[in-house]
């Protein structure tokens, strides 16, 4: 389903829209979402990503210097000192074509430590990764969620997808960069269970730069608008770690992580300036990101909010909203 590209002008606040902009949940690590586009269209996905994905109308980028700006003010805001950007998108970052000059930027932001990346790492090169390594990139969790050619495949729902590309990929990341790298598949229980097993070998076989733990085994969880696997068996957070203690004793590896593992604390957050339920005045300034949504913006121009069953009001339209979720400065609200 082809989707309209939205480019967001600095007339749209970068605080309060999930699928693009920054997000600060309190702590001192911030996620960059310069773009909202994939590749892949994973079966497990919880942003219902790619190129086959029904429920999505939009997709957004952002430029670069608009993120910087932004993202500088927030780092004087959280004092300048032990930050980690995490650029991580409803996407895969590596679709954004200015990435190596957004990690560029980044790193010159005083307080940036750490700059991290999520990605499936579908379309990645050898020359993409050294120019984010020169960039400053120091890590990336890169998502390798099967290692059998078939069954990777099937997850992607790409017919295309390449496992053997994506682990040369690893191999070089791990042993011609400056970049850390982490291995995060998503576990679907019922689907690649006996997969995990030769994902942990894959990690234990690369050298490792020891700043950051080599593997970091993600639970499929379901999401509202995420994608369901109804192969999928039912897998309580307790069975989760129970079964990754078996593992680490299995494979003599950590793979029970916490925040720590990364250097993640808390930190004071940005303030939420709208209460829930709190109606507040707005002006539609763009598509919404899923379908029935428009994107609007404060008339103080300090939070983007997505206007739910409003595609009847046009861009442009002035009104009022009341606001029905406000968690992390992500703002739903409805017209009233």
């Amino acid at each position: 389903m082809k989707k309209e590209l939205f480019e967001i002008t600095e007339s749209v606040p970068l605080i309060g829209c999930i699928a693009f902009g920054l997000i600060d949940r309190g702590t001192n690590l911030l996620q960059v979402r310069p773009v909202s586009t994939c590749p892949l269209s994973c079966i497990f996905c919880s942003t219902n990503a790619g190129p086959k994905s029904k429920i999505r109308q939009t997709e957004y980028t952002v430029p670069f210097e608009y993120l910087l700006k932004e993202f500088d003010n927030i780092a004087a805001f959280k004092g300048r000192k032990h930050l980690e950007a995490h650029i991580d998108t409803v996407g895969d970052p590596i679709t954004y074509p200015k990435l190596a000059e957004l990690i560029s930027g980044l790193k010159e932001i005083e307080g940036v430590e750490t700059i991290s990346m999520q990605t499936h790492g579908s379309i990645l090169t050898e020359k993409i990764v050294d120019e984010l390594s020169e960039a400053g990139l120091t890590r990336i969790n890169l998502s390798i969620d099967a290692l059998d050619p078939k069954l990777s495949k099937e997850m992607a729902d790409t017919e295309w997808f390449d496992i053997q590309k994506i682990v040369e990929i690893a191999h070089h990341i791990a042993l011609n960069t400056k970049i850390n790298l982490l291995i995060a598949p998503v576990w679907v229980p019922g689907v690649n269970d006996t997969e995990i097993p030769k994902i942990i070998e894959l990690a234990k076989s690369l050298p490792q730069k020891k700043k950051f733990p080599p593997l970091g085994i993600q639970k499929y969880e379901t999401h509202k608008h995420g994608r369901k696997v109804k192969e999928a068996r039912r897998f309580s957070w307790k069975k989760f770690y129970e079964q990754l203690r078996f593992w680490e004793e299995r494979f003599k590896i950590k793979l029970v992580l916490s925040p720590k593992d990364f250097g993640i604390h808390k930190r004071v957050m940005l303030p939420i300036p709208y209460r829930k339920f709190e109606t507040v005045k707005v002006k539609v300034v763009g598509p919404g990101w899923l379908k029935r949504e428009k994107l609007a913006a404060t008339l103080t121009k300090s939070r983007t909010v997505t206007l739910v069953n409003a595609e009847d009001i046009p861009i442009g339209t002035r009104l009022k909203a009341r606001i029905v979720a406000n968690k992390h400065n992500l703002f739903i609200a409805e017209a009233v």
